[in-house]
């Protein structure tokens, strides 16, 4: 699949062709707390303003929990108001795929990593310009890398 990473000078390049990230359920409780497991990988939801990524006002990256892909960055955060970490665009486009998801009786576009499906949250119509997107995702499903450590996030395929 065809993604954008970071490189080891904390740039975005790409896409590059990289592999699925694949585990059983055993291998991802193991690296996972039992919130993340519930959220990433069921499909979860954290409560409203409960999540501990909702109040950063910090520049730098937002990276999937399970396997580090970057997926927004904080120039496209705002407050929604909703009481989740809400975003107007993803980091790349190709890193964050959609799904219908007709559960709870509600029809919604689900959002997940490209890389790993780890289950993000939702995406809605109701955003801010310049996309009129709302990407609305869980705290538990990403973790935040400042601006100034972005190497880190470097890709072993173009590191």
């Amino acid at each position: 699949m065809l993604l954008k990473v970071f490189n080891a000078a904390g740039e975005l390049v790409g896409p590059i062709d990289l592999p699925a990230v694949v585990k059983s359920d055993d291998e991802w409780r193991a690296q996972l707390t039992p919130e993340q497991f519930q959220i990433a990988r069921g499909k979860g939801t954290e409560r409203a303003f409960c999540g501990t990524l909702l109040d950063n006002k910090k520049n730098g990256v937002y990276a999937c929990i399970c396997c580090s892909l970057p997926l927004f960055s904080s120039n496209s955060k705002f407050d929604s108001g909703t009481g989740w970490p809400s975003f107007f665009q993803p980091v790349a486009e190709e890193n964050v795929s959609t799904l219908r998801d007709i559960s709870h009786g509600m029809i919604r576009v689900e959002i997940i990593c490209s890389r790993c499906h780890c289950h993000l949250g939702h995406v809605f119509d109701d955003g801010p310009a310049p996309t009129g997107q709302r990407y609305c995702v869980n705290s538990e499903s990403m973790y935040f890398v400042d601006e100034s450590a972005l190497a880190t996030l470097a890709d072993p395929a173009v590191a």
